[in-house]
């Protein structure tokens, strides 16, 4: 049996843990699944696959905690005696996983693209920004590992998903760490990892009234605003914003660069993109020679052009 933890965000599952299921079922046991504090998604969890999804109970579940969730996760350990647990490759997803590790005292593998469970495990997986696939022996009672976002589609397989809820024993060293309150506007519109069509700017953009542009462009295509890292570092837009390595890993349908260079740590952010757009007056800039269709010349003068003729389309 595998246990897969599920990533909730007030209501709703993050799609890398629906990837994380189906990677999981491409191993040919049983998959479970494991929910911190939210029922109501169990419907969701079941459509791709969980036999069963335990639900763990507790005040301090409301919201995101990381250590409380290992917590949860470990305490069901003895009973289900999972041969592994898979999470979503994501920032929260990775660090629920390193807390279980440690718990555990077992190693942990991130960014997996496959997994062949044995005695010992063999994994691919992806490092240097996904520049390079490293192939790993793993020697453990229990594989603890995560899949690469993006690197596997998230397919239905419907399945029981009979709910089990359960209390976990949490302390409050657990509890040190978690999340009580959440300020500033509600976020609307769709989700950057969930958009269709990211529309990001990189330096090149000269300045967050630029932006403006991006803004227009992404509302017309029903998609989302992204930026380089840079962007975020000079504060012309928030962090939440930021495609990368060490942003938001995007798999859209389309995504459009412009101004953005390339860097080693962006592009790991957009490749898995089906179609990349990119617009920069350097027509070797790396951001250009991995795009599907790249145009060289002033964005300043192209996009306003572009969104023109966006909205005469679309009208």
């Amino acid at each position: 049996m595998i246990l897969v933890p599920i990533d909730v965000d007030r209501g709703t599952v993050d799609p890398v843990s629906l990837q994380a299921l189906t990677f999981a079922r491409s191993l040919g046991e049983e998959v479970q699944a494991m929910v911190p504090g939210d029922a109501s998604v169990a419907s969701v969890v079941a459509e791709y696959g969980a036999a069963i999804v335990h639900v763990a109970e507790h005040p301090g579940l409301a919201d995101y905690a990381p250590q409380a969730i290992a917590r949860a996760i470990v305490d069901k350990l003895a009973e289900l005696s999972p041969h592994a647990i898979i999470a979503g490759g994501t920032a929260r997803g990775n660090e629920v996983m390193a807390h279980v590790a440690a718990f555990l005292d077992a190693p942990l593998v991130t960014d997996c693209i496959t997994i062949e469970l044995g005695d010992p495990t063999q994994v691919t997986r992806a490092r240097w920004a996904g520049n390079l696939l490293e192939e790993s022996t793993v020697s453990a009672s229990i594989l603890l590992g995560t899949v690469l976002p993006h690197a596997t589609a998230a397919e239905p397989s419907p399945a029981a998903g009979t709910v089990l809820p359960f209390t976990p024993s949490l302390d409050d060293a657990d509890l040190v760490v978690r999340i009580v309150d959440r300020g500033g506007a509600a976020a609307a519109g769709v989700t950057l990892a969930e958009a269709k069509t990211v529309v990001s700017g990189g330096r090149g953009m000269g300045g967050p009234d630029a932006f403006s542009l991006l803004d227009d462009l992404a509302a017309l295509l029903g998609g989302s605003v992204g930026c380089s890292r840079v962007v975020t570092s000079e504060g012309w837009r928030p962090h939440a914003e930021q495609v990368g390595q060490t942003g938001t890993k995007v798999a859209p349908d389309l995504y459009i660069a412009c101004g953005i260079s390339g860097a080693t740590q962006h592009l790991a952010g957009c490749k898995n993109s089906k179609t990349i757009v990119a617009i920069n007056t350097d027509g070797q800039a790396p951001m250009m020679l991995a795009a599907d269709f790249a145009v060289v010349g002033d964005l300043h003068a192209f996009l306003p052009l572009l969104v023109e003729q966006v909205r005469a389309s679309s009208g």
